[in-house]
């Protein structure tokens, strides 16, 4: 799914007035509550601990997209719609719902889709704000790279930053995920594609004005983001060029050389 501009993450900590010894035994067992276990080996999954905060931004996610994806409507004992709470959501539910707004729809409605989601959760003037607080210097790759890696912890898990090179200058503006967790529950390609890689770039460089480009590890699923690298068009993109999951997707065509959500 494309990644928010702005999200939340926190931690919980050991108290600081504990004794000594129990301070050093907390601090080893303090957690980011958004954090996963390492990320699992290709073809195991990785095992995610998602805490109330982190699925009431599934469901955030996941009841925009709702309106996109064509499902009827659920019904109560008393006839009137039912919705989840936002928190009750996880992640298996949003990106259950990010494939069905794939299905039936063209790789450019896919995108438009998405876009529209992501706009629905800005306040109005976001985009333009951004623009003025963020605009494409090196200062602001660097700083939209660290905080891309609390903040969407919980959607494509753990992550660092690293440094890039862009325009032939060495910066710290590039974000490896190491195993993206999207592209594990979903896996599929056209999904990383339409729903996330294509969308996010597009938002941070046409609606906001930071380029960003999103280099996907089909192989072993990690995800190396650059901020400040202008994204080339799809049909230059290696991207374009991948087959489906033929084993971990529902949605696949193994007998096509090139994922055929990608071509249409």
């Amino acid at each position: 799914m494309a990644l928010m501009p702005v999200e939340l993450c926190y931690a919980t900590v050991a108290s600081p007035v504990a004794a000594p010894s129990a301070r050093r035994a907390t601090r080893r067992r303090a957690v980011v509550r958004c954090a996963a276990t390492a990320p699992a080996p290709m073809g195991e999954k990785t095992e995610y601990r998602d805490g109330l905060l982190e699925r009431a931004f599934m469901g955030l996610f996941a009841r925009k997209m709702e309106k996109f994806a064509g499902r009827k409507k659920k019904l109560g004992s008393g006839g009137e719609e039912e919705k989840k709470a936002v928190w009750e959501w996880d992640y298996e539910s949003f990106v259950d719902v990010s494939r069905r707004v794939m299905v039936g729809r063209s790789r450019a409605q896919q995108q438009e889709a998405v876009r529209e989601v992501l706009l629905s959760m800005l306040p109005p003037g976001a985009p333009e704000q951004f623009k003025k607080l963020f605009p494409p210097t090196r200062w602001a790759c660097e700083f939209n790279a660290a905080l891309t890696v609390p903040f969407f912890h919980w959607l494509v898990g753990p992550s660092e930053v690293i440094e890039v090179e862009v325009d032939g200058v060495k910066q710290r503006s590039g974000v490896l995920i190491k195993k993206c967790r999207y592209l594990e529950n979903s896996g599929c390609v056209g999904m990383c594609v339409n729903m996330c890689k294509i969308p996010t770039q597009s938002f941070f460089t046409d609606e906001f004005g930071l380029p960003l480009t999103m280099n996907p590890n089909f192989q072993d699923m990690s995800c190396e983001m650059i901020y400040g690298q202008v994204p080339p068009p799809l049909e230059e993109d290696p991207v374009s060029k991948q087959p489906c999951y033929p084993s971990l997707c529902s949605i696949s065509t193994p007998s096509a050389a090139i994922c055929p959500k990608i071509q249409n």
